[in-house]
């Protein structure tokens, strides 16, 4: 994976100095600093970019043009593609104050949760969805593995699938080692791996591990590039651009949501009788409050 984002930066970074030459003296600029601090410059509006190294804002998207772009925000893409998963989270922190206002929180961070969404309604590949239910109806067992921050992911879709489903087993930190969690998967088992930038080693080996065994591997990540998605057998893509140093995980739990659902369609009379008994059992033991407003 490293490899694969270091030649994705030697490209982009080869074009803006092969095309140099060829610059205007204020797309020079640009390109001077791209290459000094595109890290930096992944996460500037145009008209920002443009205020840093004083150019006027259709200057740099003349820029983007020159190199081959649709426009900026497709530059502004491939820069941030480059380094997502490099970023530490004080680097995000220092990234989303140039994108975030305290006053303009609440609004930034629901536009971007709905751009995410958006984009992941565009990406997926809907065969792909298809088949990841079939292979969790056909698996023996259902093991799924998603640490650090895609910890909540995990235990939602094991939460739910365990009340539609009687093989699944969420592998966590615990007790006990990942590896011994796993140590009896087969080629008949399903191996649900969920992770984001910055993508968590254990999940990763994990994967690589049911792999070497034979068993078929889910990968519900950010891109096919991911490490996650180059151990899979199914990948399915969800958005998960950040609009700060929090992991936006709207899009993939939105995903996950419809990977429920689409199991429970399947097994609707099982599901029925279940949540009839679990009704019950709720009320009895007091699991919910009953109670209307009226009653208190």
């Amino acid at each position: 994976m490293d490899s694969v984002l270091e030649n994705e930066k030697q490209d982009l970074m080869r074009t803006i100095q092969q095309k140099f030459s060829r610059l205007s003296k204020g797309q020079k600029l640009i390109a001077e600093y791209i290459l000094k601090h595109y890290d930096k410059a992944a996460f500037m509006t145009a008209a920002k970019l443009g205020v840093s190294v004083q150019v006027s804002e259709s200057t740099v998207v003349r820029f983007a043009s020159e190199l081959g772009f649709s426009g900026y925000p497709k530059l502004q893409k491939a820069l941030q593609e480059l380094i997502k998963n490099k970023l530490t989270t004080v680097q995000r922190l220092e990234i989303s104050n140039n994108l975030i206002s305290e006053e303009n929180a609440l609004k930034g961070v629901l536009k971007s949760d709905m751009e995410n969404i958006r984009t992941t309604l565009e990406k997926i590949d809907h065969k792909a969805f298809e088949e990841v239910v079939d292979s969790i109806f056909a698996a023996k067992k259902i093991y799924i593995i998603g640490l650090r921050s895609s910890t909540a992911l995990s235990e939602f879709l094991g939460f739910y699938l365990n009340l539609i489903l009687d093989n699944v087993n969420i592998v966590a930190y615990g007790m006990s080692d990942i590896f011994e969690q796993l140590i009896n998967i087969s080629d008949k088992d399903l191996v649900i791996g969920i992770g984001f930038p910055r993508y968590a080693t254990r999940t990763i080996e994990a994967l690589n591990y049911a792999q070497s065994k034979g068993t078929k591997v889910v990968a519900i990540t950010d891109s096919l590039l991911s490490p996650l998605a180059t151990k899979a057998d199914y990948t399915l893509i969800a958005q998960s651009n950040m609009a700060s140093f929090v992991d936006s995980l709207v899009a993939p739990l939105s995903v996950i949501n419809a990977l429920i659902v689409a199991v429970g369609l399947r097994e609707k009379e099982k599901i029925s009788t279940t949540f009839e008994n679990l009704e019950n059992i709720w009320k009895e033991y007091q699991v919910y409050s009953f109670k209307s407003n009226d009653e208190k």
